[in-house]
């Protein structure tokens, strides 16, 4: 059993109001994309965008070298703010890739506490639609392109609706092939037997006893599964109780994000993510994709079958290939709107 979290209910050291809701909920259609960011002069140039409600600043930095203010948490905890900022769950920088690497573009990911995440399944989503937006009308079936990120070079291919709407990229889809899960601890990671994995292990979190799975998707994850009769508000609540101190807890060397998952049936699950550095979110690609490996594992679904994930903000498609070799995910992404602010002091 992992030992009992020390009981300090604000380990998580959040900036931003984790749970708070979007205020801007007069969301116009799709705008354009073809504004880059730009961090010449007194002001800088971003785009909105958000996956299931998972919601970002996407920054083009493609063209211009990235701002000091890039690494100052506290300047990007009130860009995030949704009361004194633009309001988001992190923010999105979209980079050249590194020399040698064979990719469209290298994406870092900063959360809303300003702190940095490995990696960012709804965030790839989004960045690899403004990628797609930047280029050509596609003319092949399916195009793809490559996105460096901190867990590898991914790959993103495009799903159009194509029935003659006005905008081509109305009600696209994204799967992206997200890689191989890892599971053992020292690749999660988790303090315990490095070469060992953490499955269905009992952690006691304030008095309660929860079985957790640890799985990494590029960023570390733990999976839990509740009984039958917790789901909807219930299972919000929980989310909300355990979610902050599990994902403190000392087990953890890198804080993790924590899953709540009722099972409805082998194909479908519900889902309610807590995100470290952001608190509650809307969904959370990575997240799904944890859920997914981790019902396989323990037998609660089949593998090579597309799993149908319920977060609060809609629904993921994920499925776990044979052998865990790769796991796919696919779901939307849409811009927003644009703006420009002021450079930060």
């Amino acid at each position: 059993m992992i030992p009992p979290a020390a009981s300090s209910p604000s380990a998580t050291g959040l900036v931003a109001s984790p749970d708070q809701p979007d205020d801007a909920d007069g969301r116009s259609g799709s705008p354009s994309l073809s504004l880059p960011a730009t961090v010449a002069g007194s002001s800088f140039e971003f785009v909105k965008m958000e996956g299931l409600g998972n919601d970002f600043v996407v920054m083009d930095l493609r063209q211009a070298p990235p701002p000091r203010w890039l690494d100052d948490r506290a300047v990007i905890a009130r860009l995030c703010d949704r009361h004194r900022g633009v309001g988001a769950d992190g923010l999105l920088a979209v980079l050249p890739p590194r020399p040698g690497v064979a990719a469209a573009a290298r994406m870092r990911v900063l959360n809303a506490d300003g702190s940095e995440a490995e990696m960012c399944g709804n965030g790839l989503r989004c960045v690899a639609r403004y990628l797609f937006e930047q280029a050509p009308v596609p003319t092949q079936a399916e195009p793809t392109l490559a996105i460096e990120t901190a867990a590898g070079v991914l790959r993103c291919e495009l799903h159009l609706r194509r029935e003659g709407q006005p905008d081509p990229f109305d009600g696209c889809e994204i799967e992206i092939a997200m890689g191989a899960p890892r599971l053992l601890r020292a690749e999660v990671p988790m303090l315990g037997p490095p070469a060992e994995p953490c499955v269905d292990e009992p952690i006691v979190i304030g008095g309660e006893t929860l079985r957790i799975t640890a799985v990494s998707m590029g960023n570390p994850h733990a999976v839990i599964f509740v009984p039958a009769g917790v789901t909807g508000a219930d299972l919000l609540a929980l989310a909300r109780r355990v979610g902050p101190p599990l994902s403190a807890h000392p087990a953890f060397p890198q804080r993790t994000n924590v899953e709540l998952c009722h099972r409805r049936s082998a194909a479908e699950y519900e889902v309610v993510v807590w995100e470290r550095g952001c608190g509650i979110t809307q969904a959370c690609g990575t997240g799904a994709c944890a859920v997914a490996v981790a019902a396989c594992r323990l037998g609660h679904a089949p593998p090579d079958r597309w799993l149908k994930i319920q977060l609060l903000g809609g629904v993921l498609g994920v499925r776990v290939l044979p052998a865990e070799h790769d796991v796919r995910m696919r779901g939307p992404a849409r811009p927003v709107f644009w703006g420009r602010l002021p450079m930060p002091a």
